[in-house]
């Protein structure tokens, strides 16, 4: 805890220590701010300060009738360059929100993901992405993800026809396209993915995005775009996922690059 910290930052802190000791266990009610308020632990403002802290944490849930309870599930492992293992889904059957189910223990049912698929005229960061002109046809491949009944995330990837015109990729179909899902529909065609760009940034959502989510108040999203390369530069998918921000916990393994080594020799430039 920083010095002359606020009474409210204090007060989230004593109980996130509670929730992460498991002193205070998943499902368990914090008591109400009215009750801390009596107990001397800050005004009606303070506690309310704290109790959203620790919301915007993803250590608890504030709802009206059921007022502030600890979240029974801690956020699912969202993998980095891991979840694109080739040998998951050319090989397996294991594709990426699986990947990430499987990492976390969690179990999955392949009809979590739901998508609509249509013909669309490109948006500007797409048409980039694809480097064709904006308004341009392409495909568009929506999906909304849950865990049980709880979305996770949505998913939009956007391919040029030629890639996947007559393909599984623009089946509507409840659930990945067939086995592998999309990215073994690409190597079957001889697209196959060779190296990719993920930025992630977070940002308030949108009234739509918090409805179809089903987030908190105050809940942020992360919403991440993903370019997708064959070995020889060229873009077979350009997606833009958004992720409620407490749903989430990113992983990244990766071995530490040195750029003032040369590839061959192992001496510096």
């Amino acid at each position: 805890m920083a010095p002359n910290s606020p009474k409210w930052r204090e007060l989230a802190d004593r109980y996130a220590g509670l929730i992460r000791s498991g002193e205070i266990e998943p499902d368990q009610q914090l008591p109400q701010i009215r009750e801390l308020v009596e107990a001397g632990e800050g005004s009606k403002e303070t506690v309310h300060k704290a109790y959203k802290a620790l919301e915007a944490e993803g250590l608890v849930a504030m709802t009206r009738g059921h007022g502030t309870v600890v979240r029974s599930k801690p956020p699912l492992k969202r993998l980095g360059i891991a979840r694109y293992d080739k040998a998951k889904w050319r090989d397996g059957d294991e594709v990426a929100f699986i990947a990430d189910r499987v990492a976390s223990g969690r179990s999955y049912n392949r009809n979590e993901q739901t998508q609509t698929v249509g013909r669309v005229k490109a948006p500007a960061a797409v048409a980039v992405a694809h480097g064709l002109p904006e308004g341009a046809d392409v495909y568009a491949r929506a999906r909304l993800v849950k865990e049980g009944t709880q979305p996770t995330h949505t998913l939009t990837s956007y391919y040029r026809p030629e890639h996947v015109e007559g393909t599984r990729i623009v089946d509507p179909t409840p659930g990945p396209a067939g086995r592998g899902g999309g990215f073994r529909v690409l190597y079957d065609a001889g697209y196959e993915i060779d190296h990719m760009t993920e930025v992630l940034f977070a940002r308030a959502p949108t009234a739509d995005e918090a409805q179809l989510l089903q987030l908190p108040p105050g809940e942020w999203v992360v919403e991440l775009h993903r370019t997708t390369r064959t070995a020889d530069g060229t873009v077979i998918e350009f997606a833009i996922g958004v992720h409620a921000a407490t749903r989430f916990a990113w992983s990244y393994d990766f071995q530490v690059p040195d750029s003032a080594r040369t590839d061959t020799g192992g001496e510096r430039k």
